[in-house]
């Protein structure tokens, strides 16, 4: 119980210094102390000590005080042309106080960053800044720390700077601030990384109203895997080989820097390795990035055939049923000239397009099917899905894209039942995808059926369109590239724990993102086997796995991926204690929160002890016997959560009560 109240009390001091600091962004205010002569001087300034026989009156001077200054907003545009980056920054500060403020305003440079042009503005007005060694700037950092009792700038040592003053801002102005450097990223084996100093944020005394961060990438060498471990990126690619990338938040203080990974490559499909390993361990931590080209050949292009299976019931009456036909029109509109189709309908009767799968010239005519959908009766699932089964071939990739808006009403009705009929009549080529529209539906059966399936499941909830979130899901999986994926490493390296399990299917414009652990090191061979339309492929690349070192942020996210999986086990398969007792060591190492482990930010907990984690996991336990809900809102929202960790490509963050118990260093 001493050591974690020694590290509360060490969290809360930590805190409570950074609040006495400078007005944090990606750059730094640091505020001078008002001086005056005479008085009256703004609070909290003080005058001087009584002094005899001084020889000029003495200044009233103000000691470290809570700047009033906040930042409106920063945001931040990347251009990365053939590996040369210039970063344009673009930040307001506003003085909330009463007094007039100046001081320095400081720039941390992203790690190992080599300047090669650099500007600043303020106002509109360029000015003089000067650009600090990595020594010179560890000098202000520490004086920094010193001075204003602020812990934050001692992460940036190492770290180069930018210094300037910054004109006095007047009570309720603004200064903006812009600045733009370029630099010169370095290439690792195909893999180019870049970083912005955003951490700084996280001690900002306000919230910040708007902070977004926009990439562009040009390469000449066709992009392949387009990567962030640190924010929630949207990547749009613009061919082989352009591509952007954006982050925007409201209202926020960001807490981490952002980091940006991406790979170039001749091959067809482009393959990357990030190790980490702590010195202590014999065990260490990879990430595996492996993403084909975004554009296609036609001749490579797979043929497949996509079976839609669609609720017609009667709770599918009106805007559910306008929007599946919108739907269906998309899917059918943007088949592949060599794919087949067809598209089931059921209530408590099945009807079908036609017998048979038709040719993807034959769209026009199915569309007229589409339009006279009409909703009522009851919902048999079972028979749908052995329909779709029928009607597929065993030779080609099968797509079943299956909607729902409810639970088995007629025909067979035991979701475990309906899963054992699937799995019977069901052959490895076959994908199954579902879809639950709104929050009246089996989350469990469809979970299970999408996970044996080689699938994934995903839920349109209240207020959300089920057809563009279809067309959405059906734009990244309309042109399959490679199939039944395996990853085998050379002999002087073991994998293991690899997740996510099974390894999806890749397709034209995704990637896998797949974490793992391993023993053994060096450079190593790493294979990449699949099959194309039955046709087996093969790709070989070149691998080093460190001894030591490497990027820590891998660790904390093959753990979250780890805890999504087996709550999910739990979920779907029930209770198991050795499951429960796993997801409380990793959760306790890691500090990884989670609405099923929330036990652990108990103050009475002791979670440093092995007793005090077996009384969690036999509390959690206790807390877990009870069978999931398998329908409603708290099954869908259990659904998507568990999924949410599963699929993650950032390690799962600490928010509200946890991050007042929790701070995150390195892997720990």
């Amino acid at each position: 119980m001493k050591t974690r109240l020694s590290l509360a009390l060490l969290i809360a001091l930590s805190l409570a210094l950074s609040i006495i600091g400078p007005a944090f962004a990606d750059g730094i205010i640091i505020p001078n102390p008002p001086i005056c002569k005479g008085g009256p001087c703004p609070p909290p300034c003080l005058p001087p000590p009584p002094c005899q026989d001084c020889p000029v009156p003495l200044s009233y001077r103000c000691p470290p005080f809570n700047t009033p200054l906040r930042v409106k907003y920063h945001h931040v545009d990347v251009t990365i042309d053939q590996q040369v980056a210039t970063t344009h920054i673009d930040q307001v500060f506003v003085n909330d106080g009463s007094y007039q403020v100046e001081g320095t305003y400081v720039f941390p440079l992203p790690i190992d960053a080599s300047i090669s042009n650099f500007s600043m503005i303020v106002d509109g007005q360029k000015v003089e800044a000067k650009i600090l060694s990595a020594d010179e700037a560890r000098s202000i950092y520490n004086d920094i720390v010193r001075q204003r009792r602020d812990p934050a700038l001692l992460e940036y040592i190492g770290r180069g700077a930018v210094q300037a003053s910054v004109f006095p801002i007047d009570p309720g102005a603004e200064r903006r601030i812009e600045i733009e450097y370029s630099q010169v990223l370095p290439a690792n084996g195909g893999l180019i990384h870049y970083s912005y100093p955003l951490n700084t944020e996280k001690f900002s005394a306000r919230t910040i109203d708007s902070v977004s961060i926009s990439v562009k990438i040009k390469s000449n060498d066709a992009l392949k895997a387009i990567y962030s471990p640190s924010h929630d990126v949207s990547v749009t690619h613009n061919g082989d080989f352009a591509a952007s990338v954006s982050y925007e938040a409201n209202n926020v203080l960001p807490g981490k820097d952002f980091e940006l990974f991406y790979s170039v490559s001749q091959q067809d499909i482009g393959l990357n390795l990030l190790t980490y390993k702590d010195r202590s361990s014999d065990q260490g931590f990879f990430l595996l990035l492996a993403a084909p080209n975004v554009q296609v050949d036609a001749t490579r292009v797979v043929p497949k055939d996509v079976i839609v299976v669609i609720d017609k019931s009667g709770s599918m009456d009106g805007e559910k049923i306008d929007q599946a036909r919108k739907a269906l029109r998309y899917v059918i509109d943007h088949l592949n000239p060599d794919d087949r189709f067809n598209i089931i309908s059921f209530s408590d009767e099945i009807r079908s397009y036609a017998n048979q799968l038709r040719s993807a010239n034959n769209a026009p005519e199915a569309r007229s099917f589409v339009d006279q959908l009409v909703a009522d009766g009851s919902t048999d699932i079972n028979r749908a899905l052995l329909e779709a089964v029928s009607l597929s071939d065993t030779e080609r990739p099968t797509t079943i894209i299956f909607i729902t808006d409810g639970l088995p009403t007629t025909g067979e009705t035991d979701p475990a039942r309906i899963v054992s009929n699937f799995k019977q009549v069901t052959h490895k080529n076959i994908r199954l995808f579902t879809f639950g529209v709104g929050d009246d539906v089996n989350a469990i059966l469809l979970d299970q059926l999408a996970q044996e399936n080689r699938g994934v499941s995903a839920y349109v909830r209240p207020g959300q369109s089920l057809d563009e979130i279809v067309s959405s899901f059906y734009a990244k999986i309309s042109t399959p590239v490679l199939a039944d994926i395996a990853i085998k490493f050379g002999d002087n390296i073991t994998a293991s724990d690899l997740y996510p399990q099974p390894l999806p299917d890749l397709f034209a414009g995704s990637q896998l993102v797949m974490v793992g652990r391993y023993t053994g090191s060096g450079p190593t061979s790493i294979g990449l086997s699949g099959s194309v339309t039955g046709q087996s492929q093969a790709f070989t690349y070149e691998g080093n796995f460190a001894s030591a070192g490497g990027d820590d942020f891998i660790p904390r996210l093959w753990a979250t991926r780890k805890i999504g999986y087996l709550l999910n086990q739990i979920r779907l398969y029930g209770e198991n204690k050795e499951v429960v007792d796993q997801i409380v060591n990793l959760s306790v190492r890691y500090g990884i929160i989670t609405p099923y482990t929330s036990f652990l930010i108990q103050e009475q907990a002791d979670v440093f002890s092995q007793a005090g984690r077996q009384a969690l996991a036999d509390e959690a336990n206790k807390a877990l016997a009870a069978p999931a809900p398998s329908s409603g809102g708290a099954a869908v929202d259990a659904a998507q959560a568990q999924q949410s960790l599963r699929s993650a490509d950032q390690a799962a963050p600490v928010t509200g009560q946890a991050a007042e118990q929790i701070k995150i260093v390195g892997d720990r």
